[in-house]
């Protein structure tokens, strides 16, 4: 296999274009989570659901920023975790 920009951007070490894969376990349990948010509008429970959505977001974003199968998918993780900071400074002001 070549080591050309696009290999290493979008190829797996299997030589497989990866762009998307099987959600793991963080990325399901933001779905969950923030899905239930939606049902459990307020209180406590509603803080519980905030807290672990954007924790298992922020997991997912680590874990592909540091083991991506490729660059895309660092990529990726990079601007999840830099949208989760903006965000998160926007809406403490």
């Amino acid at each position: 296999m070549q080591n050309t920009l696009f290999d290493k951007t979008f190829r797996d070490s299997n030589g497989k274009i990866v762009v998307a894969e099987m959600p793991n376990p963080p990325l399901i349990l933001w779905i969950v989570a923030s899905l239930l948010t939606l049902i459990f509008t307020t209180g406590k429970i509603n803080t519980v659901l905030d807290v672990l959505a954007n924790g298992s977001l922020f997991t997912w974003a680590w874990l592909e920023l540091f083991q991506g199968v490729n660059y895309f998918r660092r990529a990726l993780g990079l601007a999840v975790l830099i949208g989760i900071i903006v965000l998160k400074i926007q809406y403490v002001q």
